[in-house]
């Protein structure tokens, strides 16, 4: 039988599972204090268990979704980690402290999260769909990342942005499933409005994340002000260009009240001309 992913779980599923193995419900609690809190690498470090609920639950469930292989750091304090899945397919998470001078909480530290390997969504400016697309990462995968960056480092991770390998809204149902994990109290409790989702521009999913009742962020990976030079260096404008896409802009921030934010590249003779910034503003 297949072990299930304990860290794709929320905490109402395993109780669901662990009464098919006869335990009680406050056992979740436990469980789930070791692994969010305690930082728990294998089920036997969970002594306070018996051995044989240990013993049933390294039968019945995965705790580990992701396996470090590299660690690079830059002058920045930037530290970038690939980890290595089940499969073997590969993936980058990076760790980013705040920048000394420019905030004053030099405590923040943001974790960027992958939520696919590969990509297929082909920006000329992006290195992750070099390769082309081969999977949705799992809402285990998604949620170990954070893990084991703060396992890795031992810092504790005050902000999360959804902006490495991969489209995340292309993978929206185990990305909302991983993001309500995180932000749980009994998680790592990552507060909604300190959760960016970043996004190509697949407008009925902002539409979807906007009716969602966690205020999670959006942002919006733009760069170009029109559809002419967004289609170039952007193949998603196709199916959804700017008009399409700023409406379901619209729809989101009038329904969640906020503000989004929009990341634009500067791309030297492709959308840096005065043009594109009068249509920009």
């Amino acid at each position: 039988m297949q072990k299930i992913a304990l860290k794709g779980l929320l905490r109402e599923e395993l109780g669901q599972e662990l009464a098919k193995l006869d335990e009680r419900a406050y056992r979740a609690g436990q469980i789930l204090a070791w692994v969010y809190e305690k930082c728990a690498a294998s089920f036997d470090a969970m002594t306070s268990l018996s051995a044989n609920l240990r013993q049933k639950l390294a039968a019945r469930f995965e705790l580990n979704a992701v396996r470090a292989l590299k660690t690079r750091h830059s002058g920045d304090t930037t530290e970038k980690f690939l980890f290595e899945l089940h499969d073997h397919s590969l993936i980058e998470t990076v760790l980013i402290p705040a920048t000394p001078g420019l905030t004053s909480r030099s405590d923040r530290h943001t974790v960027c999260v992958s939520t696919q390997v590969g990509c297929a969504y082909g920006c000329k400016f992006c290195a992750s769909g070099l390769d082309g697309f081969r999977r949705n990462l799992t809402p285990a995968e998604i949620v170990d990342q954070v893990l084991q960056v703060r396992a890795l480092t031992g810092q504790r991770v005050t902000n999360l942005v959804i902006m490495g390998m991969g489209e995340p809204m292309a993978n929206y149902d185990n990305l909302l499933k991983a993001l309500k994990i995180i932000n749980a109290p009994w998680s790592l409790g990552i507060g909604a409005r300190k959760i960016t989702v970043s996004t190509s521009g697949l407008a009925p999913q902002i539409r979807r994340l906007a009716d969602e009742p966690e205020q999670f962020r959006l942002a919006i990976s733009l760069h170009g002000a029109t559809d002419e030079v967004r289609e170039k260096i952007m193949p998603v404008n196709r199916k959804y260009p700017l008009q399409s896409l700023l409406a379901a802009c619209d729809y989101y921030a009038n329904t969640k009240k906020r503000m989004l934010t929009l990341e634009y590249i500067l791309i030297e003779g492709v959308n840096d001309a005065p043009e594109q910034a009068q249509g920009l503003a």
